[in-house]
């Protein structure tokens, strides 16, 4: 008998390969969310839309009862409220996930362990608000949330991903990186180039999604990232390899930096202190990461055949080349 299932969201970046992922898996899959993007499964009959707002209640009660899931696969809870409502819509549903975030560890520890590491906290402020900056706190009461329906029984879990990469990937951020590459034969990083903000392949992030759906434990909660991490020079020396390019990588000091008006922080992706998540627990219910070296060629040619060049976060070309003059002269 095949199982159904339901993924609110289900159309842009992590949602997308995870309906990809559970119709490779021989689910009948449904999709919930309001159309406000195209939808890349419009034409394919395995995938049913039902539209609607996740905020609203009813709404998502309707599609529960429309579409009759074993397993949800919640992409779009970005307030703790959200959560609280798709617990109790789903309580008896065999899985429910949420898609949290390594966002919501509140310590620095190297790496960050579930059940070990602190949380963030949430104020009733911050679990209303929408910006960037109360992100982390409102993932990780979105966790706690999780962990309270289990208590009452529902069959809720958590994943949380790193910085996840990939094809469709809309927030452009190593896309920056991988367009600096192919373009510029000297691509500037801060520093030595050996900070490490772990990163997690979506694919990959898509295929713990299911698993923990099938196999998770309830209350529990599952950091995924990729198996090895890179650090920013050896990410940029993968994408060259891979593109089959030549690139130089220049690691400029704060002081070199500062003769083009930059800071490391102009640099998407770059962070101090290392981010990395430990992913014993996912591997342990039979999760594969895929290999960096395939999981870059994948996204860097998909890369190339889209529109995206990450100019967002663009810390102007012209302040790099300042910065490279500088590295020259000394």
């Amino acid at each position: 008998m095949t199982d159904t299932a339901l993924v609110v969201g289900g159309t842009r970046f992590i949602g997308r390969h995870t309906v990809e992922e559970l119709l490779a898996h021989d689910y009948e899959v449904a999709i919930f969310n309001r159309g406000n993007h195209e939808n890349p499964f419009a034409d394919d009959d395995r995938v049913t839309h039902v539209e609607g707002d996740r905020k609203d209640e009813t709404a998502l009660r309707a599609a529960k009862l429309s579409v009759g899931p074993d397993i949800v696969i919640d992409c779009v809870a970005y307030q703790p409220a959200d959560v609280e409502t798709a617990t109790e819509v789903f309580a008896d549903v065999d899985g429910y996930v949420y898609i949290s975030s390594g966002a919501s560890y509140a310590t620095e520890e190297i790496p960050k362990r579930e059940g070990e590491t602190p949380l963030e906290s949430c104020t009733d402020e911050q679990a209303v608000d929408d910006s960037h900056e109360t992100y982390g706190n409102r993932k990780a009461e979105g966790d706690r949330a999780v962990f309270a329906a289990a208590e009452d029984g529902a069959t809720a879990t958590a994943v949380r991903p790193c910085i996840v990469y990939g094809p469709h990937d809309y927030t452009e951020r190593l896309d920056y990186w991988i367009d600096r590459v192919l373009t510029h034969d000297r691509v500037v990083v801060p520093g030595d180039g050996q900070n490490l903000w772990h990163r997690a392949y979506v694919e990959d992030v898509a295929s713990a999604l299911r698993i923990v759906a099938e196999r998770g434990e309830p209350g529990a909660a599952y950091n995924v990232g990729d198996r090895r991490a890179l650090t920013l020079r050896e990410t940029l020396e993968t994408i060259a390899d891979v593109a089959d390019v030549e690139c130089e990588v220049v690691s400029a000091s704060d002081d070199a930096l500062a003769a083009g008006g930059l800071e490391p922080d102009d640099f998407v992706l770059y962070r101090e202190y290392p981010h990395l998540l430990d992913t014993c627990a996912l591997a342990d219910l039979g999760w594969e990461s895929t290999p960096v070296d395939e999981a870059m060629e994948r996204t860097v040619e998909e890369h190339r055949q889209s529109d995206r060049d990450g100019s967002e976060w663009d810390p102007g070309r012209e302040a790099e080349e300042r910065v490279i003059g500088v590295k020259e002269t000394l």
